[in-house]
């Protein structure tokens, strides 16, 4: 590509028909926020005078402080910008409020939703107003007229299970439908993968109540009986003067949009105000209700799944199937798809996902099957998925994808900006094939997927976006892709909007006399240029404004290995992406984020705190890097349950980036008393062992102005009870066995971890019952050893290495004869496969003991595979604790409890102890918060002859204090059992 093509876009994007502009400014020239503050973190004064401003006008909150400013500076795009402060308006008054003290001194205004965009358009100067917390409501459902009246702020999801309750549902869902919002759907148009039978957002509004950011107020409907005069009739004229331009300037496709859809305003189209704002990124006006349409949901689906050789056969085989009358047809190559899922999937390269509804089951599983029948000539198998539950799982593969394709299977980082260009259905195997061809020529990777039925594709491109000459080729690529696009008759962007990924582009794809259009129509709506300058029109260049400018270019210092990221600790944290699953809150959705499920903070979801540290390492807005109270309140909250190392689609994980940062901010000062008292456990149990003076402890402990005092002193919550310790450690009950009487089976080490040796021994000897009971004999450790988690939560690095070395040493024959280790505690077994050797890196004996650990339930399953468990025959209920969701798997455990005759499921949240968290002082009401989010309301309405199980000390120290019942470790239950078949 040469130099005129590559900026012949800039002359066409600011030098249009409405005067130009400086790139990223209204006509008046907003100030741009963050740009008049002195020193980077500092508050101007005239920033100060804006914040008391609104604080004076706004029933909302007011935050103008590092940590609020922070948070918003990325959405889920590559690009980032300062905002001044953040708003969270209550009501309509809120915003009109907002909107004044702004335009009287010239403040740019962005409304943001859950800020999932992928084209930056979430980003922005100025005040950002933030929609998810108090205007998130349904306020009214028609189910006779299919229609609901919402607030700017709901979450899909939640309007979804309103409508459901009725058989109706809203049709576009995008796969955020968890979390983003109908004001953020609206303002991208969003689609989502049934649009093939529902179509757009714009497809589904009906009117919109909308304030500029002169003030007016406007009601968006066909025919625009609710537009203020003076701009109805400035449109009009716009429209008349354009109307041949207006009626053959826009591409003929279902996924088209990029632009201002100004033809919707056409008199033939019966001049819909509400469609042509739909789309609009924020830029005109500023939503503040809106009436959709709702759709009648299927009794019933089915999903038909068409295996190819690959992408592009599965591509050109799409359009196929949409005389079958779909519900959606969305297309995924194998290198998405992890084993685990593949072996779901009938055999090929890239698989379709053809969803069909019905009245009821059979008939939607005939209609699966005739369209496999149809297209059985092209594929390379087939497979009709009718349960509900396998749906979910496929589907659930699908949806995580926009965070999954930013890893590539070598591990290479790849990043989205040309992720959901679309064009004729007809056309995308052609397309495709192009553009691999595209990436070849470039040396890029990418992983295609998406709405194929719609001729939209979703990719994820491995962009070097931290050099300049990586940035140069982004948009050099940027530019080519833009042509090839255009010459498929396609559409720039085909879901998430132009954003300033896409907008610098739009006059090669729509032609200069139209962008000019789209120009003077945003001037008509805003002549101040107030609402999110920098998108659409006089947009910046894609390649302004990219998030990673400001990192540090070579890796901090830091204590863990980071395998999956090269060692840098930067490269870990540039794993959130910005999808924000994290913010999903459904019950049984997932671990991830109990904090965020408890206070519904942005700061205390790991989006919000994968943000903070890269804030922290940017240093323009947190400044005080490793010693930020911003990043230490934010962290302080985070549990270290790990679940997002499994639930986040790129695998962030907070708990060891917690642990990380920790270590670094205490270094060198006082440490809370907390980090002593419970951070160095292991030490305080073992000595009080050996002391013989547990029940004197247990004394002063249990009750009076002793136990008072010993929380005081160790920072423990006053609403704790301190567990009492048994008269009897694990290990010297073992020592005291006759172990001669063992059976002659295979050998199993079994790992005396601190909460079970100290604090739960009835575990441990269980354990060896059951396992003896399994032919295998058991061997303990004869000197102590720890996996080092109490150090590692409470970020005591160094010490945590020694004693982890130390340990090392010890299990060292154990480790040379090759015996498999069997852990009872989950949190410890996780710590050993995880922290251990990615701690200790540079000793091979880590991953050798990592390899060596298995769970109770996987050891039973893996070394004595034919030994039939005591049937228990009770239903159960439970914790599965966090660290194994997220590290070791629980399907071993589901599969030995149901050879036992133990049905039900475990509650899949966290319990909200999580070991030293629940316990400090400050932490109490989000750990019960926690706890009642799924744990405690599952135990209540369980049945009476349920067997309570959670193999977490943790967890049963939950249920104990918090819900008032016993439950045992899995081993206890199976050890009873076979006592009641000896009896």
């Amino acid at each position: 590509m040469n130099e005129a093509q590559g900026q012949g876009r800039v002359d066409g994007a600011a030098g249009t028909e409405d005067g130009g502009g400086v790139a990223g400014q209204g006509r008046t020239g907003a100030r741009q926020g963050g740009a008049v503050r002195g020193r980077a973190g500092e508050k101007s004064a005239e920033d100060a005078e804006l914040e008391r401003a609104l604080r004076a006008q706004v029933r909302g909150e007011v935050s103008f402080g590092s940590a609020a400013r922070a948070l918003v500076t990325m959405d889920a795009s590559n690009y980032r910008r300062v905002p001044e402060g953040v708003v969270a308006p209550r009501d309509a008054e809120d915003v009109a409020a907002v909107l004044g003290v702004c335009r009287e001194r010239g403040v740019p205004v962005l409304a943001r939703g859950s800020g999932t965009s992928i084209a930056g358009q979430a980003t922005g100067v100025g005040v950002v107003l933030d929609f998810t917390r108090h205007m998130n409501a349904v306020e009214e459902l028609d189910p006779e007229a299919g229609t609901a009246v919402v607030q700017p702020g709901v979450v899909l999801d939640v309007l979804r299970r309103a409508a459901g309750e009725h058989g109706l549902t809203f049709g576009p869902d995008p796969s955020t439908h968890s979390r983003c919002t109908l004001g953020g759907m609206i303002g991208n148009n969003s689609c989502g993968s049934h649009s093939v039978a529902w179509g757009t957002t714009a497809d589904n509004v009906r009117e919109l109540e909308v304030l500029t950011y002169g003030g007016e107020r406007a009601l968006l409907a066909r025919g625009g009986a609710g537009v203020p005069t003076a701009l109805r009739e400035q449109v009009s004229r716009l429209v008349q003067s354009e109307l041949a331009l207006l009626r053959t300037g826009y591409p003929d496709l279902p996924r088209r949009i990029s632009g201002y859809a100004l033809d919707e305003l056409l008199p033939e189209k019966g001049e819909d105000w509400a469609r042509a704002f739909t789309g609009s990124e924020g830029t005109l006006g500023v939503l503040t209700r809106a009436e959709v349409g709702l759709v009648e949901a299927p009794a019933a689906r089915a999903l038909a799944v068409l295996g190819y050789p690959d992408e592009s056969a599965a591509a050109e085989a799409a359009a196929g199937v949409l005389p079958y009358g779909p519900l959606t047809v969305e297309g995924m190559a194998a290198d998405l798809v992890g084993d685990a899922a593949r072996a779901a999937l009938p055999r090929g390269g890239a698989w379709l996902f053809v969803e069909v509804g019905g009245g009821c089951e059979q008939e939607a599983e005939a209609r699966a099957e005739e369209v496999c029948r149809a297209m059985r000539t092209a594929t390379t198998g087939h497979r009709v998925v009718v349960g509900p539950v396998d749906q979910r799982a496929l589907w659930r593969v699908r949806e995580d994808a926009s965070g999954t394709a930013t890893r590539l299977p070598d591990g290479g980082e790849a990043w989205p900006g040309w992720e959901d260009c679309a064009v004729p259905p007809a056309q995308l195997g052609s397309y495709l094939k192009e553009f691999r061809g595209l990436l070849s020529a470039y040396g890029l990777r990418g992983l295609p997927y998406g709405h194929f039925g719609d001729g939209c594709i979703h990719v994820r491109i491995d962009f070097d976006l931290l050099s300049p000459e990586g940035v140069g080729r982004f948009r050099e690529f940027s530019s080519d892709l833009a042509d090839l696009v255009v010459a498929h008759g396609g559409s720039l962007s085909g879901e998430h909007g132009d954003g300033q990924a896409r907008a610098e582009l739009l006059p090669r794809m729509y032609g200069e006399r139209l962008v000019g259009a789209f120009g003077r129509f945003k001037d008509l709506w805003d002549p101040d240029g107030g609402l999110n300058p920098g998108m659409l029109v006089r947009p910046a260049r894609i390649d302004e404004n990219l998030r990673f400018a400001p990192l540090p270019r070579t890796p901090v210092d830091v204590e863990f290995g980071y395998p999956e990221d090269g060692g840098d600790f930067g490269a870990a944290v540039r794993r959130c992406v910005g999808v924000a699953k994290c913010r999903d809150t459904a019950a049984g959705a997932a671990v991830m984020c109990p904090s965020f499920r408890a206070t519904g903070e942005e700061r205390h979801s790991t989006r919000g705190r994968a943000r903070l540290l890269h804030e922290m390492l940017a240093g323009e807005v947190v400044t005080d890097g490793w010693r930020s109270e911003e990043v230490h309140e934010a962290l302080d909250l985070c549990l270290s349950c790990k679940g997002c190392r499994s639930d986040c689609p790129v695998g962030v994980d907070m708990a060891t980036y917690k642990a990380e940062f920790t270590h670094h901010y205490y270094e060198g000062r006082r440490r809370p008393m907390a980090h002593h008292s419970m951070g160095r456990l292991p030490e305080w149990l073992s000595l009080a062992a050996a002391s013989r003076t547990v029940p004197l402890l247990n004394s002063a402990a249990s009750v009076g102005p002793l136990a008072a005092l010993a929380k005081r002193m160790g920072g423990i919550a006053p609403e704790r009870d301190i567990p009492e310790l048994p008269k009897t450690p694990f290990t010297r009950w073992w020592r005291r066995q006759d172990r001669s009487r063992q059976p002659d089976g295979r050998q199993v080490v079994l790992w005396p971890d601190t909460f079970t040796n100290y604090l739960a021994p009835g575990a441990g000897s269980s354990a060896v019952r059951v396992l003896n009971s399994a032919g295998l004999r058991v061997a303990v450790p004869p000197r102590r050893v720890c996996c080092g988690l109490t150090y590692v939560s409470t970020g005591q690095l160094d010490r945590a290495r020694k004693v982890m070395r130390r340990t090392l040493d010890r299990v060292a024959p154990a480790l040379d004869a090759g015996l498999p280790i069997t852990v009872l505690e989950p949190s410890c077994a996780a710590a050993l496969r995880t922290d251990v050797p990615e701690l200790l890196d540079d000793d091979p004996r880590a991953a050798r003991l990592a390899q060596a650990v298995h769970t109770f339930a996987e050891t039973l399953e893996q070394y004595a595979p034919d030994w039939e468990p005591p049937y228990v025959g009770r239903p159960v209920a439970g914790q599965n604790h966090c660290h194994q969701h997220a590290v070791l798997g629980s399907a071993p455990d589901r599969r030995l409890r149901e050879k036992a005759g133990m049905k039900g499921e475990l509650s899949s949240g966290c319990c909200g102890l999580a070991g030293n968290f629940g316990f400090e002082k400050g932490h109490f009401d989000v750990s019960a918060s926690c706890a009642e989010d799924q744990l405690l309301p599952a135990v209540r309405n369980a049945p009476d002859d349920v067997e309570l199980i959670a193999d977490g000390f943790s967890c049963r120290t939950q249920l104990e204090q918090l819900g008032g019942v016993r439950s045992r470790h899995l081993a206890e239950v199976l050890a009873e059992g076979l006592d009641d078949a000896e009896r």
